[in-house]
């Protein structure tokens, strides 16, 4: 008998995955300008890369380069050097109005003789696009923002978050590759600002367009962004995600303007692979979570709300130092103290008033108390990690 052996088709490989294009990239991009005989340099050498679909903020005070970056990649501005890609190709020289991106100004610039629906349409009627594709869109992107009720009034009979909506409307409904949003809610007071990032977070989710938002708001970029990118003096300090840069500030300058953050400095006294020890000037040993080198110089960073306060002496294993409460500010969800050290070192903490905690259960200025916290909560920052640190580097990779 002849054994028939069945012939296997051969298994087919998956072919390898396309790379994604991002959405924009910065390739050792840099602005200087000339005043008098000197040369400032506003933007640094950057590298940087913005995925496609993005929320991503570029963060930080006045006078850092970041509303530069967003002139140079809309095309306003012209780079000193460098490659700008949007979608791949390199746009460096390419004129802004031949640039797939739009652009949202603090001021909206909308046209105040014109409707709603004629400020969001303009863009499109300039393009030629057919008046039946005209109107569907222009509802279509009004419905978006939740304007369709509006259509026919004038900017000057809209609230100040309505007008943004519609400067908004007015350049999604061009359907850009990235929109770049230049602290588009600086104009707007605190509730309305605080109501209007979520409404743009959710916009950009619906719609998948990258967005670039410039901002000094720490809390507009941990509210909205995918990742952040934090600048100070032209260059990039940190790069990551809102929790990455709260969490793990990469300097002294991040810590500082992200939020609030207690810098103490101390000694390693001890160390092992499980942690470290770290002996600030008050006297008190700190554990920390990493393996540092006894005699080390080190600041230590922790934030207020990793703090517990309390007149018990806290378990041994957590890090925990006395004070005695300089300052006391109830703010009804949470009461904010200020702790002074031995050595006069002072130390804020963000106490949450839960139901067990009232006005009267307050430490008042004056009383002796403990702090503590985990050992994971606070971290040495980087050596040298100064405030004009951000200006040594010069390439930071998204």
């Amino acid at each position: 008998m002849t054994a028939i052996t069945a012939a296997r088709a051969p298994v087919a490989t998956p072919a390898p995955a396309a790379p994604t294009v991002p959405a924009i990239s910065l390739e050792g991009v840099s602005k200087t300008f000339r005043s008098g005989r000197e040369t400032v340099t506003a933007v640094g050498k950057l590298d940087l890369t913005i995925e496609a679909g993005e929320f991503f903020s570029l963060l930080g005070p006045s006078g850092c380069g970041k509303t530069t970056t967003m002139r140079m990649i809309a095309g306003f501005e012209d780079a000193t050097s460098g490659v700008v890609r949007l979608d791949g190709k390199d746009v460096t020289s390419v004129a802004p109005n031949h640039r797939d991106v739009n652009m949202v100004f603090q001021s909206y610039a909308l046209f105040p003789h014109l409707t709603v629906a004629d400020n969001v349409a303009f863009g499109l009627k300039r393009k030629r696009v057919p008046a039946a594709e005209v109107k569907q869109r222009v509802a279509d992107m009004l419905e978006l923002v939740e304007l369709a009720g509006h259509a026919k009034r004038k900017p000057g009979q809209l609230s100040g978050g309505q007008q943004q909506r519609v400067a908004l409307a007015r350049a999604l409904v061009n359907r850009p590759r990235a929109l770049l949003l230049d602290e588009p809610l600086a104009a707007l007071d605190l509730k309305l600002r605080q109501a209007m990032q979520l409404e743009l977070k959710r916009i950009q989710r619906e719609v998948g367009i990258t967005f670039v938002y410039v901002t000094h708001d720490q809390g507009e970029a941990l509210t909205m962004s995918d990742r952040i990118a934090v600048m100070n003096g032209g260059y990039v300090a940190q790069l990551g995600t809102p929790a990455e840069i709260y969490e793990r500030p990469a300097s002294r300058f991040v810590a500082e303007f992200i939020g609030t953050s207690n810098l103490l400095p101390g000694t390693v006294t001890d160390a092992s692979s499980e942690g470290s020890t770290v002996r600030l000037g008050c006297g008190a040993d700190l554990r920390i979570g990493e393996t540092l080198d006894a005699g080390e110089a080190v600041d230590v960073t922790v934030r207020p709300e990793k703090i517990r306060i309390g007149t018990a002496e806290p378990d041994p294993a957590s890090s925990r130092v006395p004070g005695t409460v300089a300052d006391a500010v109830y703010l009804g969800s949470a009461t904010h103290y200020t702790v002074r050290l031995a050595d006069g070192t002072e130390i804020v903490v963000f106490r949450q008033n839960a139901d067990d905690v009232t006005a009267d259960a307050i430490a008042a200025p004056g009383s002796p108390v403990w702090l503590s916290w985990h050992p994971t909560h606070s971290y040495v920052l980087p050596e040298n990690s100064g405030p004009t640190d951000a200006t040594q580097g010069s390439h930071h990779r998204a």
